[in-house]
């Protein structure tokens, strides 16, 4: 039996206040893949997964998850954004946290099944918190919030996942144990993009590297983008620049 693809993207063009972000931008990206989304800010990262989220109406072009429109995808869609993006001094707990990545399966003003539960039950396991369910958010370190976050994107059992930054300011523990999962979940058939700053572990755990600014300037596995002019022109960069070492092109 064929596989879907997981995500396509065809001739993405994005603007925002007028300004072009994405221009021509075609993706494919195939189950179990681990891509690494790397470029400069302003790039296009972020704009680039709020239009796979459906959260921004692209100016030309089409994405589908699964073979489906990504308003009508969303289910098979996990999103786990930057920590300093959600408001850890909300009183609730890690497990009604998690809960919450069940919202558009449950309803609104609906109440929770076993089927939400038991994906809870099994999130929370995957990245360890089950001990943690009934700790309040604001007390749980660094490390812990963002396996909450991952745990959350997980409860809906996405074909897709898509991370924001997820190692940024973790501690080498929480990293690896991260890394583990999303091998292990790959493995399993899960798509993955990875948005990130951290250029050498991008390129150490990933098993194909998207460059991107403003358009995909290169898109292969990590060992096939060796070549410092790649780094050099999505960069700005001069031949002798400190990253061309970080990334293995020096």
């Amino acid at each position: 039996m064929t596989v879907a693809t997981t995500l396509e993207i065809s001739d993405l063009h994005v603007s925002l206040a007028g300004r072009p972000v994405l221009d021509q931008l075609s993706l494919r990206v195939e189950p179990g893949e681990f891509l690494g989304l790397i470029g400069p800010n302003g790039a296009g990262k972020t704009t680039l997964f709020r239009s796979i989220l459906g959260l921004i109406r692209p100016v030309a072009g089409q994405i589908t998850v699964a073979g489906t429109r990504v308003d009508k995808a969303r289910g098979a869609l996990g999103y786990v954004p930057q920590r300093h993006d959600f408001a850890w001094d909300f009183p609730i707990s890690v497990h009604d946290t998690v809960l919450t990545g069940r919202t558009r399966s449950i309803g609104w003003l609906r109440r929770p099944k076993l089927a939400d539960f038991e994906a809870v039950a099994t999130a929370l396991d995957l990245v360890r918190l089950t001990e943690l369910a009934d700790r309040p958010i604001g007390e749980l370190s660094g490390g812990q919030r963002q396996r909450v976050l991952v745990a959350r994107a997980l409860t809906t059992d996405p074909s897709l996942l898509l991370l924001d930054e997820p190692f940024t300011g973790l501690d080498i523990p929480s990293t690896e144990l991260l890394l583990d999962l999303f091998a292990q979940l790959a493995a399993q058939g899960v798509s993955i993009i990875m948005s990130t700053h951290n250029l050498a572990e991008a390129m150490e755990v990933c098993n194909r590297v998207v460059l991107l600014n403003g358009r995909i300037v290169a898109d292969g596995p990590p060992e096939q983008l060796r070549d410092p002019a790649l780094w050099q022109k999505v960069f700005g960069v001069s031949a002798t620049s400190p990253l061309l070492k970080v990334v293995g092109a020096a």
